[in-house]
């Protein structure tokens, strides 16, 4: 590394350039300046929600050549790597593990750069002023989320624990047809998923998909409807605003995609899916009204459906779900990394995640035995 490098931390993204940000983003979706601002400036992302931002960038001469996004966090929510055993351990010894730095795309579990950097050397850098930024702050630990294999490589590098955790992806197998693709799948899981679909249809429900200009405000409003509704049925209050998702449209618009489920001209249902470049990623869904295997139907059928159709190569099928199985997604491994300032509660953790990540392996093993899909002849 030169130096002249320069490791700062600015807590408003508009102190950015966003060509510069941009640049390192390795055209993810979930990493892009304007993502990031629609997140903050909406309020979804904030110190009042316990999401204070906190920028992390290295500066070579006047250029850009490192970023992370982090934030200080005072609760575990919306991240989708769970770690409150980790803070309840540190209350019994009366420890404080929040406040806690995090580097993560708020409320989306997905795969994606963390360590904004051209090289590994940079990454590494990145990681280090990490450490050194939460040093300073004398904050408990870091947590960095859902991270890439390169800048998993650069954390383990810089001293981070590494965790593995599993989501069900869906790989384009380069069929024609949502038919060619059905006849890969072994014959009871074939006959349910035709079911399933049949029922749908036969409840009188088409489809659209709505992509970036075709989506419009009337389309967003009962989106954001549905999206409310799945909260609310659990009695929570959905951790993104109508605001946010008017913002990041108006800033991406091509890289959203609605699908919506009717009933003779009249919306029933809709899931918002994330598309960059050969990927499409599920992220939400609602519906206000019940009908039976539209949820699967409306998340994951048309979802690999528009894949097929568009010829893209995957689609990731969001936290969590076994379920997601009978539909054609299979397990793939999750990472996290994990930096713990305590090095009584280091050597713990890291005992835990070497015995968690046997089991995890264990696990996917197993639901790798249990394909939906036809398995070759021997």
């Amino acid at each position: 590394m030169s130096s002249d490098v320069v490791i700062r931390v600015v807590h408003m993204i508009e102190d950015v350039p966003a060509d510069a940000w941009n640049a390192l983003a390795r055209g993810n979706p979930f990493v892009q300046h304007a993502f990031l601002h629609a997140m903050h400036t909406s309020g979804c992302a904030s110190k009042r929600t316990g999401w204070q931002p906190a920028y992390l960038l290295m500066h070579a001469g006047d250029s850009l050549v490192g970023a992370m996004p982090l934030y200080v966090k005072s609760h575990s929510r919306g991240e989708y790597v769970f770690d409150h055993a980790w803070a309840e351990a540190f209350a019994r010894h009366g420890l404080n593990y929040y406040p806690k730095l995090l580097c993560a795309v708020p409320f989306s579990p997905v795969t994606g750069p963390r360590l904004l950097a051209r090289t590994h050397a940079e990454r590494v850098a990145l990681a280090r002023g990490a450490i050194a930024f939460a040093k300073q702050l004398e904050l408990s630990s870091i947590h960095v989320l859902f991270a890439h294999d390169d800048d998993l490589a650069a954390l383990t590098e810089a001293g981070y624990a590494l965790r593995e955790g599993v989501q069900f992806h869906w790989e384009n197998p380069g069929v024609a047809s949502f038919d060619a693709f059905l006849a890969q799948m072994n014959q009871e899981k074939r006959k349910k998923l035709k079911q399933d679909r049949r029922r749908v249809r036969d409840a009188g429900v088409t489809y659209r998909w709505l992509r970036g200009a075709d989506i419009d405000e009337a389309a967003l409003d009962f989106f954001y409807q549905c999206y409310d509704n799945t909260y609310r049925e659990h009695w929570n209050a959905p951790y993104l605003t109508r605001a946010f998702f008017g913002q990041w449209h108006a800033a991406m618009p091509d890289t959203l995609l609605l699908v919506v489920a009717e009933r003779e001209g009249e919306p029933l249902a809709c899931a918002l899916n994330v598309v960059s470049g050969d990927t499409m990623y599920g992220r939400y869904w609602g519906t206000t009204a019940f009908v039976s295997g539209m949820h699967f139907e409306t998340c994951y059928a048309q979802g690999i459906e528009y894949c097929i159709v568009h010829g893209l190569r995957s689609f990731e099928g969001g936290a969590q779900g076994v379920h997601k199985m009978s539909r054609g997604l299979l397990p793939t491994p999750t990472w996290s990394a994990h930096w713990i300032a305590d090095a009584r509660f280091a050597d713990a953790i890291a005992e835990f995640l070497d015995a968690e990540t046997s089991a995890m392996d264990e696990h996917i093993g197993e639901l790798e035995a249990h394909t939906p899909f036809k398995r070759p002849a021997s």
